[in-house]
Order: structure tokens, then sequence, then C-alpha cells
């Protein structure tokens, strides 16, 4: 197989083992690491070659990607490449972290020849493994154009948002939709039962109409049938991100009350519920309003 049909991943979680398996569907050679062994097995019996470490991903392929957890591990990672002694990579950064820290590693990797691109993406890790994703690229344009055959493999549409930096910003607006919508759709669902509805007849007939929501047609059915185990989204991450967004609106002098209303929310439903989905925020509401639901 050619280089050009050569993918590195760098970080093989919920996200980036589902965006392994369409790049492999698409006819990628995927050549990834994890620092999670687990994760490295089950994706190498799918197809993907598991390298020892960052390094040995950035010298096997031109276009790397990076889906990481937190940005220390994007400091190690950014570390590794530049100690790689390689250059001319593009590197597409798709996790979603503060913009400081995505920059600091853009000047570092560009200092060795490298490019960064800044390409969050917008969607859950039930929608990554069938394609159901958006990239938001920001960063070089030949860079962003030259990586859409890859993007087209995983994601259903990209988009080119201009200087480093704007993709971040535009999943921060993204993200605070999603996060008020959840706990919209878990507010509704809640109602609906206390008033002797059927959740899952209530998100058929509301899900296409002006009440609709991506999160309530995708999130709404595991909150109607009470099951938050499989995990598209945990309560870890959706800190994480509730800090970027907070910290980005208040450097801004911007107000976000409706996003600030659903702390506490999501805070009970990591404290109740640490381990599910944060579809379990229909549990917190649940507990508050009383419902209580027939035993399976």
């Amino acid at each position: 197989m050619t280089s050009e049909k050569t993918i590195g991943l760098i970080g093989l979680g919920i996200m980036g083992g589902a965006i392994a398996a369409n790049l492999l569907k698409g006819g990628f050679r995927v050549v990834g690491y994890d620092v999670d062994s687990e994760r490295c097995a089950a994706l190498s019996e799918a197809g993907v070659e598991i390298a020892t470490s960052p390094r040995d991903v950035v010298l096997a392929a031109r276009i790397v990607l990076t889906s990481l957890p937190h940005e220390k591990a994007l400091a190690s990672t950014t570390r590794a490449i530049v100690e790689a002694g390689v250059s001319g990579r593009t590197i597409v950064e798709m996790s979603t972290m503060t913009i400081e820290a995505k920059q600091a590693a853009e000047s570092a990797l560009r200092e060795v020849g490298h490019i960064l691109l800044d390409c969050p993406l917008s969607g859950t890790g039930a929608q990554a493994r069938t394609r159901d994703l958006t990239v938001y690229a920001s960063g070089d344009t030949c860079a962003i154009a030259d990586c859409a055959p890859v993007f087209e493999a995983f994601a259903k549409l990209h988009f080119d948002l201009g200087a480093f930096g704007n993709g971040s910003r535009m999943k921060y607006i993204a993200n605070l939709l999603v996060f008020v919508h959840n706990v919209a759709a878990a507010e509704a669902l809640v109602l609906a039962m206390k008033a002797g509805l059927d959740p899952a007849r209530v998100i058929e007939v509301v899900k296409l109409g002006a009440g609709g929501s991506r999160m309530l047609e995708i999130r709404g059915p595991m909150m109607a049938s009470g099951d938050f185990d499989s995990v598209t989204a945990g309560f870890p991450m959706y800190y994480k991100d509730l800090g970027v967004i907070t910290q980005f609106a208040m450097g801004l002098d911007c107000p976000t009350p409706l996003l600030s209303a659903t702390v506490p929310i999501y805070l009970a439903g990591g404290a109740t519920y640490p381990k599910c989905d944060v579809a379990a925020v229909c549990g917190v509401l649940e507990t508050m309003a009383g419902v209580k639901r027939a035993s399976k």
C-alpha cells in the first residue's frame, strides 16, 4: 500500500477507535498508538497496525490524526513528534481543548517543519461509528484540502473555517448547544413520564417537529429506556469541555446562563452515574421529579 494510503492515528479511545474502523473500511492502512494496551489489542484485531510509540506512528505516516483526552496528552504527544527527527508531516488534532494549548503545540511543531491543523469533531462516539461526524478544520488551507479524502472516509462533512483556532471556536459553540439540548431533552422526557406519556412515543412524535433536536434523536432513546450503560460520551469528558467553554466565554465577557444552569445537573449525574453515558442526566431529573419507572 502506498504511503498516501497510510494514516497515523494517536489515541484509540471511543472516538479514535471508531475513526480507525472507518478509515480501514475506506481502504486506508492505519498505524495507531494508544497508552491503553487493551484498546490496542482490540484495534489490532480489527486491522489497525499498532505502533509502540507516537514516534513510530509519525515515522510511518505523512498524515497523523490525534484524538487525545486532555492537554497533558497533547503536550507529551507534541514532544514525541518533535523528537522523532522527521519533518513534513501534517498533524490533524481532533480533540476539544483550549486554543492556547493547541497554539503551543502548533508553534512547537512548526519549528521542526510540521503543520498542525486544529480540527475538532462534532458528534458522539456512536455517531463516529456510522460516519455521522462533522470536521471543523482550521489552519493551513492547502493542508486541509490535502486531508479531504481522509476526512471523507470517517466524517459526513468537513469545513475549512480559516485561521488556526477557528475550528475550536466553532466546536465550543456547537458543544454549548449539545450540553444544553442534552439536559433539555431529559427535562422534556421526564415531564412526559410524569404526565403519563410514553417517552419513546414522545420522541417519535416530537423529533421531526419544531421541538426536535439531535440530542433528542440520539440520546432520547437511551433516556426513554433508562439504559445509560452504553457510553458514547462520559461525564469526565463533559466536565473537561464545560470548563473549556466556560473559560472561553469568560475571556470574551460573554454570559452563558443556560450553559451555567446545566452544570449542577451534570455534576449530579457524574456523582450518581459515574461510569454511564451523559444521557444519565435523565435519571438525575427523574429523581428530582419523583418519577419511578416500572421495574424491568
